[in-house]
């Protein structure tokens, strides 16, 4: 069993910071990627951020500059630190990790139950 469990979401004004975390726990043998998309109702879901194992990390091209996504793995977390935030940003981010349980297994795509942030104008 694997729970990934997102915080840090809430309102904020425009031009405003927040950092969301995301930790996943429960039977993992290796995490390989971990990313953040986000939803607005009504629309597809959007990659947003990803860092692999490596350390290597990409966005979309409208969170460049403004987003950054690191982690922690000895504590199997990621993390998406949002400055100069704006109204558009504005969605239910989810944290998804593509990670195996076991050796020999392959890897599966796991995902959080969503944060909600709201950037006001």
């Amino acid at each position: 069993q694997v729970q990934l469990v997102e915080s840090g979401g809430g309102l904020v004004q425009a031009g405003g910071s927040l950092r969301l975390s995301c930790a996943a726990s429960g039977s993992i043998f290796s995490i390989n990627a971990m990313d953040w998309y986000r939803q607005d109702p009504g629309k597809q879901r959007e990659f947003v951020a990803g860092i692999t194992s490596g350390d290597s990390t990409n966005y979309v091209d409208s969170v460049k500059g403004r987003f950054t996504i690191s982690r922690d793995n000895a504590k199997n977390t990621v993390y998406l630190q949002m400055n100069s935030l704006k109204p558009e940003d504005t969605a239910v981010y989810y944290c998804n990790a593509r990670l195996s349980t076991h050796r020999g297994l392959p890897v599966r795509d796991y995902w959080g139950q969503g944060t909600q942030v709201t950037v006001s104008s």
